[in-house]
């Protein structure tokens, strides 16, 4: 039947729901010891380029190689992002309940300082959306790694509303409709954003896991 056939429509959606479901088990699996999220993460969305490309034939080899090439820097970056995301949490907690004890002009200041942190929140969540897809495919160092990621999800902003929405729609249908939907989770959220992703990114895309002597273009290093 045409309607099944591979090259149909429902054959390739069908088959980016079954990349989605593999990559979530691979991610989830990858992120238990915790201290591992950030490789996991760089590793799922170096894969879900490749999907996005039609370059996913080994989705599973890909996964593994990304995560064990990348692990360093995405567990420095994971742990700055970690240790920054406590931070801005407590202060939130913290300035919440200084503003409620307080009145008058002390209020006012600590309404001003949440402000802040809510603003630091919104460059947190823009920052975290961009920068493991960002060393998934390009090789920079660390600190560039977070100015660029901050650069391209502040000049890109309607993408990258969309590919927040698109993780917190997953979050909310699996949370308050249908947990079973957690199978594809975070998977498929980067194989979707991945589509987008693909358009502003693709000026840096080449592979950081290919052989050193070859240039990002394929010509080989004189």
């Amino acid at each position: 039947m045409r309607f099944l056939s591979y090259d149909s429509k429902f054959g390739q959606l069908f088959l980016k729901l079954s990349y989605g479901c593999c990559l979530n088990v691979m991610w989830l699996v990858c992120c238990l010891p915790i201290v591992t999220i950030g490789a996991s993460t760089t590793a799922l969305y170096y894969t879900s380029f490749k999907i996005a490309k039609d370059e996913g034939s080994y989705i599973t080899t890909m996964f593994f190689r990304s995560f064990k090439q990348n692990f360093k820097q995405a567990t420095v970056i994971w742990l700055i992002m970690l240790a920054a995301g406590l931070l801005i949490g407590a202060d939130v907690v913290l300035l919440t309940r200084l503003r409620a004890a307080s009145t008058g002009t002390a209020a006012v200041i600590w309404t001003l300082l949440l402000a802040c942190i809510y603003a630091c929140i919104i460059a947190y969540i823009i920052v975290l959306t961009y920068i493991f897809p960002l060393l998934s495919i390009a090789s920079n160092t660390t600190v560039n790694m977070f100015k660029n990621a901050f650069l391209i999800g502040t000049h890109y902003l309607f993408v990258t509303i969309l590919v927040v929405f698109i993780h917190y729609a997953m979050f909310f249908l699996v949370v308050n409709v249908f947990t079973p939907l957690i199978i594809f989770g975070e998977g498929l959220c980067a194989v979707i954003s991945a589509h987008m992703l693909l358009k502003i990114l693709r000026p840096l895309l080449y592979d950081p896991n290919a052989p050193k002597d070859k240039k990002p273009d394929g010509e080989t290093e004189p």
